[in-house]
């Protein structure tokens, strides 16, 4: 079972991180300063979700994590790519959005572990609340987009 906890917290840590720089990256080229701040502050909330699932890794016998993943690298290389296309709120907000589902499936995923323990499962579920409320964030913000710059 601890091998299982340290390895699932372990895999959405390393996501976690990845959302973060992505916040980062969306809030860099976002031109409306509210959107701006939108992705700032979600930023600052996915960092506490981090700490919290870094808190219990430690819990479970694990070790902090300090870096996101290969993948989330590629991903931002990728996307580094296509912001040469567009740097501009649309663009932004349409980079969260997939990242937002991503990670939400990620948490998904973990819940479906049946040897989680009780308190991991526990924390992994607040994670997961704090994530489906990126998810509703990048979509109000993607309407507004839409509004702004007709449909997609």
């Amino acid at each position: 079972m601890t091998t299982t906890n340290r390895t699932v917290l372990e895999s959405l840590i390393d996501t976690v991180h990845d959302s973060i720089e992505g916040y980062r990256k969306a809030a860099d080229i976002a031109n409306a300063p509210h959107i701006k701040q939108a992705f700032t502050e979600q930023m600052g909330r996915r960092q506490q979700t981090l700490d919290t699932l870094n808190n219990e890794l430690v819990r479970v016998g694990g070790e902090l994590a300090t870096k996101g993943t290969l993948t989330g690298q590629l991903h931002r290389m990728w996307t580094s790519i296509t912001d040469l296309f567009g740097t501009d709120d649309k663009t932004a907000v349409e980079r969260v959005e997939e990242g937002e589902d991503y990670l939400a499936k990620k948490f998904e995923e973990a819940l479906e572990h049946t040897d989680l323990d009780a308190q991991t499962r526990s924390v992994i579920q607040q994670a997961h609340a704090e994530i489906k409320q990126g998810e509703r964030l990048a979509d109000r913000l993607s309407n507004q987009t839409e509004g702004a710059f007709g449909q997609r």
